[in-house]
Formats: C-alpha cells, structure tokens, sequence
C-alpha cells in the first residue's frame, strides 16, 4: 500500500505541538515502518477501524485511504483540532477526546455482529492496563495491532522457562493468538525514545483452547503465582491450594511459576473454583 500524505504533516513542529512526556509521546515519522504497519493491519473498508493515541496522524491518513472511516480516541486536547483540519475532507472520521482506559468501546459498534479493529501506539504508562481492559472485552475484539516497547512484546509473547514469561502473556495468551511483527528502532520517532518498540498483533480466539471455569479465578491464580516469582508453587499458593491439592492435578509443587504452562494455570484456576463451590455448599 502507498502512502501520498506529505512528510511535513508527520513534523510536530510544522503545527506548533512538543511531544509531552506526560503523556508518553513519540511520534512516528518513518514512512517505511509506517507503510510496513498498515500493510500489517490491512484495512478494509467494512472494517469499523479504532485508533488509540493517533498523535499526529501518521498510521492515521494511511488508515483512512485505505478503509474511508475510522474512529480515533485522543487524550491531548490540543491535538484534537490539528486532526480536525487535517482530516476534514473525511466525513466519517470521528474523534473521541478522552482517556481510552475509560472509554466506552461499545458506543462503536453499529450492531451485535460487528467486532472492533484495533490499533495504537500505546504509551509504556498506559499499555498493560489498557491490553487487559481489552482482553477483557475480547468478545468484541476482532485484531489488535499494537506499537508498544519491545520489552512489553516480549512479555507478551514468551513461553514457560523464559524470564519474560508471566501474568500478562498467560493472560493474553489465553484470550488472543500472539504475534510479534517486527522492530521498529527509536530513530522512527520524534523525539527518539531511549529504547526499541514493536508491532504486535493479537488475535482474539472464537473458540478458547483452554477455557477456565471462571476467568477472575485464572487472573488470581496468576497473579497470586507470580507475586513472589523466585518462590515455588507451594509457597506462591498455599491461599488457594494446598500442597496435596496440586500435587492431585500432577503438578509438581517444587516449580517455580514460570515452568507452568497455560493449560496448568487452567487447571490450577479451575480446581480453586471447585474447592470455592464447595465450600460454598457446605455453609
């Protein structure tokens, strides 16, 4: 896909706007990585497309050329009028002023059927929240493509044994297919962050392939398991279960959270539910 938009409309300064480290800016302004992450997100125009942070609108003009509406969600106030003139001619091109970590995604939706395409570059402060807000809702989630620091892909990304390896990628691993795409170095952005980003996509599942009895008690199993990483399991969850009461389910108490795979935390969460239940019937 090519993009025609003039690279003087990626320059901040052009308009009178600094980057604010408030509220983790970066703007992109390499058209290569640019062309390469729309490419990635392939829009379509019965697609209803979301963008989180447009910025300046450098994924933001690519994005309507090729699906010709698109809504964005923008928290700097003084941005929103420069994507206003800049975007005029597209008449459905909605901008929300606001926090997307309390925005109301399902106002977008124009029925039932319909499921979200999502794409952002997020800031570091707001993108691990903001990903479980969204697999949270994954329902009405078709794709997300994601520009974050590449150490919260790697995370997100990373296997059983790997010191990268915890409750956020066990919990999006549970929602979403993963799919780290490519590095993207700081000299794409203005100013230069001091560190890697990447592009990921996640994919939610129709279908999940280990499905918890009940979700909140997978997201603390996790988090109570990973509260004190270096400690076995024995250690991590004798709240939840005791030591018999894992070893039952064939684990081995002498691991370490990060030797358990998905389908383990499945079935940790799942025997806790019914230790609850049961516990609950017997009052």
């Amino acid at each position: 896909m090519s993009n025609s938009f003039d690279s003087r409309s990626l320059n901040p300064n052009q308009h009178g706007h600094k980057a604010r480290k408030r509220f983790g800016q970066n703007f992109l302004h390499d058209h290569y990585v640019i062309d390469k992450i729309v490419r990635s997100i392939n829009p379509k125009p019965e697609d209803c497309l979301v963008e989180i942070g447009p910025g300046m609108g450098a994924i933001t003009e690519p994005l309507l050329e090729a699906s010709g509406r698109l809504n964005v969600v923008e928290l700097d106030r003084d941005l929103i009028p420069i994507l206003r003139t800049k975007f005029f001619n597209y008449p459905d091109f909605n901008i929300y002023e606001g926090d997307a970590l309390k925005f109301d995604f399902r106002q977008l939706l124009d029925n039932n059927e319909q499921q979200l395409r999502i794409v952002g570059n997020l800031p570091y402060n707001i993108s691990t929240p903001l990903i479980f807000h969204f697999l949270s809702h994954h329902a009405m989630v078709k794709d997300m493509h994601f520009m974050l620091q590449k150490e919260v892909v790697d995370r997100l990304a990373a296997g059983p044994g790997t010191s990268d390896y915890g409750r956020l990628g066990i919990m999006a691993q549970y929602y979403c297919k993963v799919e780290p795409l490519f590095i993207v170095g700081p000299g794409s952005f203005n100013p230069p962050p001091k560190v890697d980003s990447a592009i990921v996509r996640l994919v939610p599942y129709d279908e999940l392939p280990y499905p918890a009895k009940d979700t909140k008690v997978l997201q603390r199993v996790v988090r109570e398991a990973f509260s004190m990483r270096r400690k076995t399991i024995r250690n991590t969850l004798k709240k939840l279960l005791s030591a018999d009461e894992i070893e039952a389910l064939g684990l081995d108490t002498s691991l370490r959270p990060e030797r358990l795979t998905l389908q383990d935390y499945v079935s940790i969460a799942d025997a806790v539910y019914d230790k609850q239940q049961h516990e609950a019937n017997d009052q």
